[in-house]
């Protein structure tokens, strides 16, 4: 399933595969001059690859390689020829190929697809990547993934925060998840002059510094409470019940992949997790 709207010069595309007629888990790309941020997940690419029939799509940024992200590059770049795909350096051998660089939980395989390899370019930190009528400057964000990437227009006040940010208070995550270089990566971005942030889901928000700091404040307070309770020779699970409460319906339906253990995990197994509350 795809859906399209407008915000202002950018043209929004939210993608999920569709179930009983519904769509689940939606993913969003982004349109801007004819470049693609994102390309949202397998199910619905060749909707995608319909939806921008007629344009001449000059390029694709990819902030991150997890399949809800990259599920049409495939297909978009056999359609265009000599599609210019940009990434982090570390996706570069994930787009190649993502089913064997990127082995995929059977939950991810049925909930947004197994994308077609694409080939990519890598793009530096702080590289500027100019479009017909604006630059976006790359920055490095790791933390939900280590090739995670957002990109900022500075004369509009743009961030496109992939899932560096979508909002809400995090009660579970994904294995591998290190959420210290998430709020490393959250504290590079919020002093930026922002008006406008286009998240990887989830609404756009204007003017959203003040999301953000609470976002931080929220991760920050809560790592403290899970260093206290593991100071206190509580076990993961007696942490994890305690802070974020009983068992989720995401545990279940991701076999324990995405969990609240996994979070109080991440919370304390980062080298960094010291420097970031002294």
């Amino acid at each position: 399933m795809l859906k399209k709207s407008q915000y202002g010069d950018v043209i929004r595309f939210d993608s999920s595969r569709t179930i009983a007629g519904r769509g689940y888990y939606w993913s969003t790309a982004y349109l801007i001059d004819d470049v693609l941020i994102d390309t949202g997940c397998a199910y619905s690419a060749s909707e995608l690859v319909d939806a921008l029939n007629g344009r001449n799509l000059v390029g694709i940024i990819n902030t991150h390689t997890h399949e809800d992200h990259i599920g049409a590059n495939g297909l978009l770049q056999e359609k265009h020829k000599g599609l210019e795909i940009f990434a982090h350096p570390l996706a570069i051998p994930v787009l190649k190929n993502p089913n064997e660089e990127q082995p995929m939980e059977f939950y991810r395989r049925m909930t947004w697809g197994i994308p077609r390899p694409s080939q990519a370019k890598p793009v530096q930190d702080g590289e500027l990547i100019e479009t017909e009528h604006y630059t976006f400057q790359v920055i490095y964000t790791p933390g939900h993934s280590a090739d995670h990437i957002c990109l900022y227009e500075h004369e509009h006040g743009w961030l496109f925060s992939g899932d560096l940010f979508v909002g809400g208070k995090d009660r579970a995550t994904r294995e591998g998840f290190d959420i210290w270089q998430v709020v490393g990566s959250l504290k590079r971005v919020v002093d930026l002059p922002m008006n406008i942030l286009f998240p990887g889901c989830a609404r756009i928000r204007e003017n959203p510094k003040e999301a953000i700091r609470n976002k931080i404040q929220y991760l920050e307070e809560t790592g403290s409470k899970v260093l206290e309770l593991h100071q206190q020779r509580k076990s993961e699970k007696e942490i994890a019940r305690t802070l974020f409460g009983g068992p989720m319906l995401v545990e279940a339906m991701t076999f324990g992949h995405f969990s609240r253990i996994h979070l109080v995990r991440s919370f304390l197994g980062s080298e960094n997790v010291h420097n970031i509350l002294s």
